[in-house]
């Protein structure tokens, strides 16, 4: 689309307007009143001057004594002298001064770069040497571990250990310290950096020379065309566009100048969860034989001095069943605990079968399946029974779990007892052993398969497991989740390109400049793009012939 533009009948556009100021003079009379106290009234005394002017200048030696200045001076009390004034601003701010003073010295140090980034490689240090350390054991496992007679790296003892608190390195005031150190720096520098750019970002900054549009890092001119056909391409393509006059101001992307405060938000609530859970939390561990109970306070332990207990903790558990599931091999796939709640009246108020990575939760405790464990193996003898043999865990060498019980055959009185021994790996097979040690036979829970061994009928009824729970409160979690939902947000914001363009009209000519603080590569392209479609204003050929009136 073309503009038509006549100059013979189009005003001048952007005309320059000039303000003239007459010469004028201000007469009045002075009469002073001589007085020798300050009784509450006013004197007023006026100087007769003349303004001086363009035209004035020429008698610049003339009449340069006429400044018109009126001054009122209230004899109601004596003001104090220069001196006097400033000793006393100073007396009564020069504390206040000195405090922010100080402020500003700690907040330009706290918000240094090289600190923050230091105290960051501080807490990741930290957290390693806490995932190193074997963490919540009793004192008598770090003095075994970390001995004086054999320190590591020939300083290490378990006098740092537990002094330093790496024991329990997430609570541990060291590490507390330090976590809270760079969560002030992140706010020192939101206050003293961000925000301040935010505000300059969001100011209306109109140019009114050409020589500052041509400073940009781009920079263009259109010939023949209009800042408000500008405006408009700019707006078109998602630019915030502003006109006062010739000059034009236009941005976009604002919102990542903003994510950087955001960014800083979610780390420090990271930070505050993360601190929360590690100084208010409760955890416990429990293994339970199926069809016993336990109640939930009494497994919980707090972790710091900020762990509450809650009504939840008065809560019974109660194992209903414990099984496993195999693979085709005979290695254990999954194992299964069917767990009731119970309240203080006794009531069922919950029942879930939970697994490896199907907790329960409940009143903001959650119940994890750890562990497992072979607790009694059911049997009859000699068709008597049944009769309860606790399994005893076994140690072997490498990982396997085995777990062993003995039932005495003949004189169980005798110093040299004897009988029949009995192995299990898990809940679906029992090895059985006579009294010289030989293998006897395999036989299956349930199967109800009897197998007699030097003279004993021995039959297998049922093996109870134990379930190994985790229970744990974490009010921290919440918050964790929510710095990291907000720091993944922020993040991909703070990519988008803060794009600012000025314009000014000269003539039928534009002057554009722009700037951007990403993608710097691509904003010239956009830039031409975006200038490639400014209609060009044609002068129509009727407004080279002048205007004439009649033949």
């Amino acid at each position: 689309m073309e503009t038509l533009l006549n100059p013979s009948k189009t005003p001048i556009l952007f005309a320059p307007k000039t303000h003239l100021f007459k010469p004028y003079v201000l007469h009045s009379s002075f009469n002073p009143r001589p007085h020798t106290s300050f009784t509450g009234r006013q004197l007023s005394v006026t100087i007769v001057c003349k303004v001086k002017t363009s035209q004035g200048r020429k008698n610049d030696g003339k009449n340069n004594n006429n400044i018109s200045k009126k001054i009122l001076l209230s004899d109601s009390a004596p003001e104090l002298s220069n001196e006097e004034g400033k000793a006393k601003t100073e007396s009564g701010g020069g504390a206040w001064r000195v405090i922010r003073r100080l402020s500003k010295r700690v907040l330009s140090v706290l918000s240094n770069l090289p600190l923050a980034i230091g105290e960051m490689f501080t807490i990741a240090a930290l957290m390693a040497l806490g995932t190193a350390i074997d963490q919540g054991e009793a004192p008598e496992y770090y003095f075994q571990k970390y001995p004086e007679e054999n320190p590591i790296l020939g300083f290490f003892t378990w006098r740092w250990v537990l002094t330093l608190g790496f024991d329990h390195m997430f609570s541990s005031p060291i590490f507390l310290g330090t976590l809270i150190l760079l969560g002030t720096s992140l706010m020192a520098c939101t206050y003293t950096t961000q925000i301040p750019l935010v505000k300059v970002a969001r100011r209306w900054s109109f140019m009114q020379s050409a020589d500052s549009i041509r400073k940009q890092e781009f920079s263009d001119t259109l010939p023949r065309a209009s800042v408000n056909d500008l405006g408009v391409i700019l707006m078109g393509a998602g630019y915030e566009v502003f006109l006062k006059g010739p000059s034009l101001y236009a941005f976009k992307g604002l919102a990542g100048r903003f994510a950087p405060i955001g960014v800083h938000l979610a780390m420090l609530l990271i930070m505050g969860g993360a601190t929360l859970s590690a100084t208010g939390s409760f955890r416990g561990s429990v293994t339970v034989p199926q069809g016993l109970n336990f109640v939930m306070g009494d497994v919980l332990g707090p972790t710091g001095f900020l762990s509450t207990p809650t009504d939840a903790f008065n809560t019974e558990v109660h194992v209903n069943r414990f099984y496993m599931d195999y693979y085709d091999s005979g290695e254990v796939s999954q194992f299964h605990t069917d767990l009731s709640l119970f309240d203080m009246n006794g009531k069922e108020v919950m029942r879930k079968t939970l697994s490896v990575n199907d907790p329960l939760r409940y009143g903001g405790i959650t119940i994890y399946q750890t562990d497992w464990s072979f607790s009694a193996l059911q049997i009859l003898r000699d068709d008597e029974g049944p009769f309860n043999l606790a399994m005893a865990p076994l140690t072997v060498n490498g990982d396997k779990k085995l777990f062993g019980t003995f039932l005495p055959v003949g004189d169980t009185d005798s110093p040299n007892v004897k009988g029949i021994s009995m192995l299990a790996r898990d809940l679906q097979s029992i090895v059985l052993y006579d009294k010289q040690g030989k293998f006897a036979g395999v036989r299956r829970p349930n199967s109800k398969l009897p197998i007699e061994i030097d003279g004993t009928k021995i039959v297998i009824v049922d093996a109870i497991g134990s379930s190994g729970l985790d229970l744990k409160t974490d009010p921290g979690v919440p918050t964790v989740y929510a710095g990291f939902g907000a720091l993944m947000l922020t993040t991909c914001i703070s990519y988008l390109s803060h794009s600012q363009i000025w314009a000014l009209q000269d003539g039928t000519t534009v002057l554009v400049g722009g700037k951007t603080n990403r993608a710097k590569g691509e904003f010239p392209d956009e830039m031409n793009r975006l200038l490639d479609q400014v209609p060009e204003i044609v002068e129509s050929p009727n407004s080279k012939q002048p205007d004439s009136i009649g033949g």
